[in-house]
């Protein structure tokens, strides 16, 4: 039994701080997720604006993401951590200030977003990196699973309760003409104040970069570069992040766009209907989270298989969200997507912690969320514009149906159905 408590990853004083830390901070994340596009939407009425946000997030994340994977290997993963949280929170608390003052203005919240988009090209890829050093390698499965499952927890609890913050303003007064203002301030100061919490977890936090510094080697792009070519040199990685790359682009941004419109325009909770099925999601990523250790024994070698067979029927559960005209209906298909992804992510993420040397997880990382998190955004801003000559359920149809294509043909590719193997062991526990 003791033995048990001394093997367990909350035996680690610092994987606690971690995880109690950012298990608050990502449930006000996700306050602001869903506020931040019901203020575009109240602001303007318009999906494309709601694009643009969201690409202009995305630029300066896009940009800068791999810089941000380079500095993280230079630097301590802590420190930037530190650095990026503490940049949002003022932010995030900026935009709260000006919604409860009647003071926000469109362009205000381009500027504030472009600020989020710079801070977490940092963030991500410090968030990845940490993780590696404050555990020992055969506790990265279990440790991912934690922290994943907290976010896909916070992801079913937060957008339902952000969905509620929200609706309290409906019938109340309107500052500006702006509806539900007083519960757009609110969620947004509550993801603020939930800053905070992982802003002293980090600064209580030892890792071992923090006592052995990394040797500087070269500048800061010579680095990028080093990292994108050791990537390329490893087929299996190279084809999943390539691959990882068409999803997101074909696939990522017309969903961003299309779930807040397809709550607005014909779900019958408004503001709610959005919470209900992000929050459906999060808790099949939950599901998905506790069901992958099983799964990954169940593939074993087989686990870009297993993703691609999981992608294909994802996207046939998205093309059947252009049939949906009921909360429940939605979040019942998005929970079944939910499940599948939450199997999927920590399985992929736990492969390449492993696999990948430890002085280059941050450049890793940072390629890998530039995927999801730069390419994505951007055909957001397309999406939003495509609603404008297509309907929003031929955009769900083309994009799920396009997943399930892709997934498919992917399937005779030999370095994708050969993703499962470890190369490389992590560095042990600072």
């Amino acid at each position: 039994m003791q033995q048990a408590r001394r093997d367990s990853v909350f035996a680690n004083r610092n994987f606690r701080l971690l995880f109690g830390g950012s298990t608050i901070s990502m449930l006000g994340d996700q306050f602001t997720l869903v506020a931040l596009p019901w203020l575009v939407l109240k602001l303007t009425g318009d999906p494309a604006a709601l694009g643009i946000v969201l690409a202009t997030m995305a630029l300066p994340r896009a940009a800068f993401m791999l810089i941000g994977g380079a500095v993280v290997d230079r630097l301590s993963p802590r420190k930037v951590l530190l650095a990026a949280r503490g940049t949002n929170a003022l932010l995030v608390a900026l935009l709260a200030v000006l919604v409860l003052l009647g003071a926000i203005h469109m362009w205000l919240v381009y500027l504030i977003a472009l600020g989020i988009g710079l801070s977490t090209a940092f963030a991500y890829p410090a968030g990845s990196a940490i993780l590696p050093q404050l555990v020992k390698p055969d506790q990265l499965q279990p440790a991912n699973a934690l922290v994943m499952g907290m976010r896909q927890l916070s992801m079913f609890v937060g957008p339902a309760l952000a969905g509620v913050v929200i609706s309290v303003g409906a019938h109340g007064a309107h500052t500006q003409g702006l509806q539900d203002a007083g519960g757009l301030g609110l969620a947004f100061g509550i993801d603020a104040i939930s800053f905070a919490f992982s802003l002293g977890s980090l600064l209580l936090i030892r890792i071992h970069s923090d006592f052995h510094p990394k040797a500087v080697v070269g500048g800061v792009l010579s680095n990028v570069a080093s990292g994108v070519r050791a990537i390329w040199a490893d087929l299996p990685l190279r084809a999943f992040i390539l691959y990882a790359a068409v999803v997101s682009v074909f696939v990522g941004g017309p969903l961003q766009v299309g779930l807040p419109v397809l709550a607005d325009t014909r779900m019958d909770l408004g503001a709610a209907s959005l919470g209900i099925l992000m929050t459906a999601n999060g808790g099949g990523m939950l599901i998905g989270s506790a069901l992958s250790g099983l799964a990954g024994r169940f593939v074993r070698g087989r686990l870009g298989l297993m993703v691609l067979t999981i992608d294909s029927l994802v996207g046939l559960a998205l093309a059947a969200l252009a049939l949906a005209h009921s909360t429940i209906t939605g979040a019942i298909l998005l929970a079944g997507t939910g499940v599948f992804g939450g199997i999927a992510q920590i399985a992929i993420v736990s492969w390449i912690q492993r696999r990948v040397a430890p002085e280059m997880m941050g450049r890793t990382m940072s390629v890998l969320m530039f995927t999801f998190m730069g390419l994505g955004p951007l055909s957001a801003a397309l999406a939003g514009s495509l609603l404008k000559v297509i309907s929003l359920p031929n955009l769900f149809v083309g994009a799920g149906l396009l997943l399930t294509a892709i997934a498919l043909g992917c399937m005779s590719s030999p370095a994708l159905r050969s993703i499962g193997a470890a190369r490389v062991e992590a560095a042990p526990a600072g």
